[in-house]
């Protein structure tokens, strides 16, 4: 396994010390408060730290896999899943500690699961499609939004919603303009 794909794998491996965090110090389960009571305090920037350098090794990993010629079948597949898994956790953990409306939530796994479908249509007839711009400004927008909510800081309060509506605007735009383009794949099979 390459570094890359290594760096795929410890992005999800992440995610449970991440969830154990954000949803361990809010519930106050007493398991989490008799190991981890003196840090519950600062669970939130804990998780913020977390969440950061999962994103992080995003960056990495696709920029190392390219530089180097290391992309792999095993990146292409994981890599976008893990980013889906880290963010819809990181939204859904938000829900429960109620910092973000469950209807922004469903709109932006339902669009994931909606790609993901076509995704798979389009390989079963040998046609790849790559991310485009409207998607990757997608994901950064609702990386800025889920950092901004874990760190739940008061004097941003205006910022953070306003960057859930750009990202809820852009997982719209985005789902629509990949529909527009991949229609074929659907119909016909093709792009």
């Amino acid at each position: 396994m390459n570094l890359p794909n290594k760096l795929t794998v410890f992005r999800v491996i992440l995610i449970v010390p991440f969830v154990l965090v954000m949803l361990g110090s809010y519930a106050r389960w007493g398991w989490f408060m008799a190991v981890f009571g003196g840090i519950a305090d600062y669970a939130d920037y804990i998780a913020l730290g977390i969440f950061i350098i999962a994103s992080l090794t995003d960056l990495l990993d696709g920029r190392i896999a390219r530089k180097y010629n290391l992309v792999t079948n095993f990146g292409k597949f994981m890599d976008p899943l893990a980013d889906k898994l880290l963010v819809c956790a990181a939204m859904i953990c938000l829900v429960e500690m109620d910092r973000i409306p469950a209807w922004i939530v469903i709109i932006i796994i339902s669009r994931e699961f909606i790609i993901s479908g076509f995704r798979l249509v389009a390989a079963d007839n040998r046609v790849v499609i790559a991310a485009n711009y409207w998607g990757k400004f997608k994901t950064t927008f609702q990386m800025v939004m889920v950092c901004l909510m874990i760190a739940n800081i008061e004097a941003l309060a205006l910022l953070t919603q306003i960057v859930m509506w750009i990202a809820v605007a852009l997982t719209i735009i985005s789902l629509v303009d990949y529909l527009a383009k991949n229609k074929g794949v659907l119909l016909d099979g093709k792009i």
